[in-house]
């Protein structure tokens, strides 16, 4: 099997992986329930069978499989990986909406898929080899740790923006309680203002507050949902003022501060190991590309004349 072969099967593989994570959206949004919705809207007297026929038949064939999958790997995976699961999309954002049952289906469909691909390498391309269990072994372990390495990656990425966004945001709040305005008017306009990981877990804490939460626990689950070093320090800070009955808009103040310190102070440790990660691409990369271009004449010609 030729390398272009291979290469639209992956392409296959990847769309029918996203094929698959839109039909677990769709199981978990019940377009069945969606559907009998928008006709009571329109106050129109149709039958359960009619509602049924009238959706697509991706969602009265494929969404139904999806979701008897997605219960069977609940029902079969320990409660301690599902917790830790669900721990890990918390930190990431809750990235698409994507659940924890869902979470695991796709990372077995992952499976399924990149060791299908491997095995099509071992046995049908120039790679073809004795032992094709080898790269269906190889493909499966990478369609394995895909999905978490993302997962991993999109929590380094918002814990990067919340840590950059949140001075920002503590001087702004500090410009709004000075102004007059409350703790949670001013975490309200930070929500209002901007629509990053951080605005959107300070709205999600005043609609915690709303349902009946105080604002102590509401922050500290905020803190936890978040898993950030500067976060915590502030909702400490913030807690002990409450405790404490001490001005807000000092303490606001003082913690902004500190977090542009500790924002520079990190910025200045990236700078100084920027020399050191250098070191490595310059060495095997870049140096012999070099010595390449500078001696390769001289040895060609050195060559020719001790064979001469």
């Amino acid at each position: 099997m030729s390398p272009v072969i291979l290469l639209l099967l992956l392409l296959a593989a990847l769309m029918i992986t996203g094929y698959g994570l839109l039909m677990l959206r769709r199981a978990e949004d019940d377009p069945l329930s969606a559907r009998i919705e928008a006709y009571a809207a329109r106050e129109e007297a149709v039958s359960i069978e009619e509602i049924e026929l009238s959706l697509p038949l991706s969602d009265r064939l494929l969404v139904p499989i999806v979701r008897r999958l997605s219960q069977l790997v609940v029902r079969l995976a320990p409660q301690s990986v599902l917790e830790r699961t669900d721990r890990q999309l918390e930190l990431a954002g809750n990235p698409r909406g994507l659940s924890t049952a869902a979470y695991w289906l796709l990372r077995l469909l992952s499976t399924l898929l990149m060791g299908w691909l491997g095995y099509l390498a071992g046995t049908r391309s120039i790679l073809a080899t004795d032992q094709p269990w080898l790269y269906l072994l190889i493909g499966a372990g990478l369609g394995y740790l895909l999905p978490a390495m993302y997962v991993r990656a999109l929590t380094d990425r918002r814990r990067e923006a919340i840590i950059k966004k949140l001075p920002d945001a503590l001087d702004l709040m500090t410009i709004c309680v000075n102004a007059g305005l409350t703790f949670n008017a001013a975490m309200q306009r930070v929500a209002e203002k901007w629509n990053d990981a951080l605005a959107r877990e300070f709205e999600r804490v005043l609609v915690e507050m709303q349902l009946g939460k105080s604002r102590r626990q509401a922050l500290r689950d905020m803190s936890e949902r978040m898993n950030v070093t500067d976060v915590t320090t502030f909702v400490a800070a913030i807690v002990q003022a409450e405790q404490l009955g001490v001005g807000i808009a000092g303490v606001l103040r003082i913690q902004s501060e500190q977090m542009r310190t500790r924002r520079r102070q990190r910025a200045e440790e990236k700078a100084q190991r920027a020399p050191v990660q250098l070191v490595f691409p310059l060495v095997l990369l870049i140096f012999p590309s070099v010595l390449l271009v500078l001696l390769g004449p001289a040895l060609r010609q050195l060559y020719l004349v001790f064979a001469g």
